[in-house]
């Protein structure tokens, strides 16, 4: 993504209005207010298998519609998305179909996309509170989806989360951004109730992060119809069973670089689109695809946005990603932390328990400290993400969601490997006690990597903490001469 950040972008006429400001959300409220609230237990009260809120520490972040959305999610990651399920879902490298229904009619599949609630297209509000039970309403805010992804991440497998919530994620919000009324209201809403799947197609062959550069081919028809489409895309999250591809193509003329992408709605019922599952090491439940498309005819009216802008659009949505990232990472070094504390407390060597041992206390304490660092870090951001529009959090956010994905599987991938050393021989070994453990270790460059490399995106941080620096310095100058004169 070297060639331009989120910051240089300027889309104040999008379709979603994103020059305006957002409306004060519960948790931006209560901190403005002072209505600090004091939550209940909740959960297992492990040390620090949850976040602090959890342990009933005061936080300026949540209220009660926060406490109840909890309740509501956690219901139903612990009956659907269980670790036989996970397991088998694994192994089929697959998900039922039916589990985004469910996860629509349990009140949650809309919120992956993000504030605000798209209750047009879904045709029914936003409801936090868990079925039987009601209370004032509440609007959708960037902590209800911490809370939402957070909480999926629970079942301690990356491509159970990945198919569920990562290519609505990533995929849908090009369409809703940019899209027109028309092709919003007939993609979006069967994808928000999961009846259908929408997938991301950006990375090929030769381009991961080199998005400029991208070669999947589009021309125009002689007679203005429709776009011919050929080309090749690469670990695309949920290829394998996405009914709509939203696919960067090029437009432009070669050398065009980013000024020649454009977004393609394809559908898979299409002529010449077809995948072909990839064997990675992990996050297998997602259906990573190699998607190929020859001489597949889209109609122009499935032209997201404009014709040759798309490469901002890519990158409008990526702090949006890359948040998602770290609110995932993060939880998975919590499951790493919480199966080793709980191995650790049963398993005996040298005549005793793990957890008596010096080391193994250190262990857990290491990942506990660089855990919490990361939450509350996080925490930070999304109260910023509630008190800024899209336009200021792509100025002002850039850099630090990037720093804080580099922190975030940094420490995913220090607690993987400690609570594999704590299980030993049980982490090497699909299935059993460290089932989990196994699966994460294996996963974490699923984070480390996409959405940016961790070496990308330290990068990137620095361009723009120097960038608005000098900035700065440029405006002090120039209110300076101006007093002069």
């Amino acid at each position: 993504y070297s060639c331009m950040s989120s910051s240089d972008l300027s889309l104040s006429d999008t379709n979603m209005g994103t020059s305006s400001s957002p409306s004060v959300s519960e948790s931006a409220s209560a901190v403005a207010t002072g209505a600090i609230s004091r939550p209940s237990l909740f959960g297992s009260q492990l040390p620090w298998a949850d976040p602090a809120w959890y342990r009933a520490h005061a936080s300026p972040y949540y209220g009660p519609s926060h406490a109840a959305f909890r309740l509501k999610v956690r219901a139903f990651v612990d009956k659907e998305l269980t670790s036989s399920n996970c397991t088998a879902w694994d192994e089929k490298k697959a998900l039922p179909r039916a589990i985004f229904k469910k996860a629509f009619e349990a009140g949650l599949l809309p919120g992956v996309v993000g504030p605000p609630w798209p209750t047009a297209l879904v045709g029914r509000s936003f409801n936090p509170y868990p079925a039987g039970t009601n209370g004032p309403n509440a609007e959708f805010d960037a902590f209800h989806e911490l809370i939402l992804v957070d909480e999926i991440c629970r079942c301690g497998s990356g491509g159970v989360v990945w198919g569920l919530v990562e290519g609505l994620q990533i995929g849908l919000p090009p369409v809703l951004l940019f899209g027109s009324q028309a092709l919003r209201e007939r993609i979006a809403p069967s994808c928000l109730r999961g009846d259908k799947v929408i997938c991301l197609c950006i990375s090929e062959p030769t381009h991961g992060s080199d998005v400029a550069n991208l070669k999947c081919d589009a021309q125009l028809s002689e007679d203005g119809t429709h776009y011919v489409v050929n080309g090749e895309k690469k670990w695309i999250t949920n290829g394998m069973f996405a009914d709509y591809f939203t696919v960067a193509v090029r437009t432009g003329k070669p050398g065009s670089a980013h000024k020649g992408i454009s977004f393609l709605l394809i559908e898979r019922n299409m002529p010449g689109v077809s995948t072909r599952q990839m064997l990675c090491s992990g996050v297998w439940a997602s259906g990573t695809a190699f998607v190929t498309f020859e001489d597949v005819k889209v109609p122009v009216d499935n032209l997201i946005g404009k014709q040759d802008e798309a490469f901002k659009y890519i990158m409008y949505n990526f702090n949006h990603e890359r948040w998602g990232f770290v609110v995932q990472a993060n939880r998975f070094a919590r499951v790493c932390l919480e199966e080793s504390a709980k191995y650790a407390m049963k398993r005996r060597t040298f005549g005793k328990r793990l957890i008596e041992h010096p080391v193994i206390r250190w262990k857990l304490a290491e990942m506990a400290r660089q855990g919490e660092a990361t939450h509350a870090a996080l925490e930070t951001l999304t109260y910023q993400m509630c008190t800024m529009n899209k336009t200021e959090q792509n100025a002002k956010l850039g850099g630090d969601i990037a720093l804080l994905k580099v922190q975030a599987t940094k420490v995913f991938e220090y607690c993987a490997r400690e609570a594999a050393q704590i299980f030993g021989g049980a982490s090497y070994v699909r299935g059993g006690q460290g089932e989990k453990v196994e699966r994460c270790y294996r996963e974490v460059r699923a984070y480390a990597i996409p959405g940016g490399s961790e070496e990308v995106m330290a990068d990137l941080a620095v361009r723009e903490g120097m960038k608005n620096y000098t900035n700065h310095l440029k405006k002090l100058s120039a209110g300076s001469a101006g007093a002069k004169m």
